[in-house]
């Protein structure tokens, strides 16, 4: 039995080990800079974004990570997954249709006006998975990113 819940404190050191592993799996093993203060601290303190636990058999084989940002267009928030990792064993259970099936329920909950995420250009897999869920690439957008020094210098007096 698939069951979704809300993260809980207690959960923080196994959403560290997901974090770990979807990092491992996008091919950036050694890019995960967040420690367990740290997400406790934006999930339970700050609330900038929120997590689920799926759970298999009771047992704890998936989480997604969400958060709200806003859209000019609809006028309305919108809900968008940061991250959602099933271990590879329970992958093929119905676990990733029942998280984004609760994460679309939870949007229309609360009134957003589009629930998005992102997926790697190489993972046809989640791509097919995602189609098949009714979602629509917007393959004509490109995000834009900026970091470490490059936020640093653009922040600064004369910067870029």
């Amino acid at each position: 039995m698939i069951d979704i819940r809300p993260a809980e404190r207690a959960d923080v050191p196994q959403i560290l080990y997901f974090v770990r592993e979807l990092a491992a799996f996008e091919r950036e093993p050694d890019a995960v800079e967040a420690d367990e203060a740290m997400i406790a601290h934006a999930l339970f303190t700050e609330h900038s974004a929120e997590a689920l636990i799926a759970e298999l058999d009771g047992k704890a084989v998936g989480f997604a990570l969400f958060f709200h940002n806003f859209s000019t267009w609809t006028g309305k928030k919108g809900l968008y997954l940061e991250d959602l990792y099933v271990t590879p064993d329970a992958r093929g259970a119905g676990v990733g249709t029942a998280v984004l099936r609760h994460l679309a329920g939870v949007a229309l909950e609360r009134d957003c006006g589009r629930f998005e995420w992102s997926v790697l250009d190489w993972n046809q897999p989640a791509i097919d998975f995602y189609r098949k869920m009714g979602a629509t690439g917007m393959d004509e957008w490109r995000i834009q990113r900026v970091t470490g020094d490059a936020l640093r210098e653009l922040a600064s007096p004369g910067g870029r």
